[in-house]
């Protein structure tokens, strides 16, 4: 790997922990008096109008039938060289190689680095940045890239409108382990603090992704942390991976955003809120099922057909249980004439006289 290549992930995760203004160095966090609701304040894109994540409400989105599936290029030729893993002080980093890369989007991008986002693992907390119909999953997965072909380098793509394509994977939990997930999970603990990292062995990025890369939501926005610059395409996946709760709990427990020497902070809710969507459209790369979406007026109709239903049926059941009584008496009636005309045991009936 030449220089270039080999001092962009560093500059990531550099980036991603401070941004220099002058010669001041501002620090963000999620909470607190520099937390995501003044972000704006401190980097102005952050306040703009097409920002990252959003909320995708499924029946607003629009079929287009020109989005392919993706390609991942080299994601699973790791080779031998092991990969980073970084604590940033936000999330855990690993740096991609170079030839790592996206197909199947209208430039050529190359990997840079993949990262996590999670919550602090109260019940139906969410953790996820993106939300699907106003439901959050447990945790969410982000392979950033740059676009190679018009840039040459990620520095300058991040500040591009065209300069960065980001996957969302969305995590859930479920009751087995990922074994892909320990390739990463493993080694949280040699990297609590920020600021550590540690070698760990390479592995198949491409088994981090859900089966089917042919279905996702895409839409332009920004990055989700300072300095929110409006420059990713992004693709997020309607098939959701899964981890064991055990997963996820490591994930959520492990790290500290400070650093060895300073007061411990879990790193937990280290997600952004959905950014209000505005004049964007969010595409689906699958046409949405047929679904009948019936009106107030419809609804009340329907309501009032069925009730009308059930109350004439009731009247139906009612008149056949009261016909059916009414003739009972009836038969009874015949049954004590057929009776008082039959002789009774041991009784001799009058001769009949055979003449008059």
């Amino acid at each position: 790997m030449d220089l270039v290549g080999l001092s962009l992930p560093l500059l990531l995760v550099f980036w991603q922990w401070t941004t220099t203004t002058g010669a001041a160095v501002t620090y963000w966090t999620y909470t607190g008096s520099v937390g995501q609701s003044k972000w704006a304040e401190y980097f102005p894109d952050c306040g703009g109008k097409a920002q990252s994540p959003v909320d995708v409400a499924t029946v607003q989105s629009q079929y287009d039938p020109s989005l392919g599936p993706l390609t991942p290029l080299g994601y699973s030729q790791h080779g031998n060289k092991p990969f980073s893993l970084y604590n940033n002080g936000h999330t855990v980093v690993v740096p991609l190689p170079g030839w790592m890369g996206l197909g199947g989007l209208p430039w050529q991008f190359t990997a840079v680095q993949m990262h996590l986002h999670w919550g602090n693992g109260a019940p139906e907390a969410g953790g996820s940045e993106h939300t699907i119909n106003g439901q959050s999953s447990a945790a969410e997965l982000h392979v950033v890239h740059y676009n190679s072909e018009l840039y040459p380098n990620m520095s300058v793509a991040m500040t591009q409108q065209d300069g960065l394509a980001v996957l969302g994977v969305l995590i859930e939990t479920g009751e087995e382990a990922n074994q892909a997930f320990w390739n990463i999970l493993n080694y949280l603990g040699r990297i609590r603090h920020a600021g550590q990292s540690v070698s760990i062995p390479a592995f198949d990025v491409q088994s981090l992704l859900p089966s089917d890369l042919g279905r996702y939501y895409r839409y332009n926005g920004s990055l989700t942390t300072p300095p929110c610059f409006q420059s990713v395409l992004w693709t997020l996946f309607t098939e959701t991976v899964k981890i064991s709760h055990t997963q996820l709990m490591k994930l959520e427990t492990v790290l500290y955003a400070s650093k060895e020497d300073a007061d411990r902070v879990v790193m937990q809710d280290n997600y952004r809120t959905p950014q209000p969507l505005n004049d964007r459209t969010i595409l689906s790369s699958f046409p949405l099922e047929s679904v009948k979406v019936y009106t107030a007026g419809e609804i009340t109709a329907i309501v009032i057909g069925a009730l009308c239903g059930c109350v004439g049926l009731a009247v139906i059941v009612r008149f056949i249980v009261k016909t059916i009584r009414t003739k009972e008496p009836g038969k009874e009636l015949k049954q004590d004439v057929a009776l008082n005309t039959t002789s009774e045991p041991g009784k001799k009936e009058d001769p009949v006289p055979s003449s008059v």
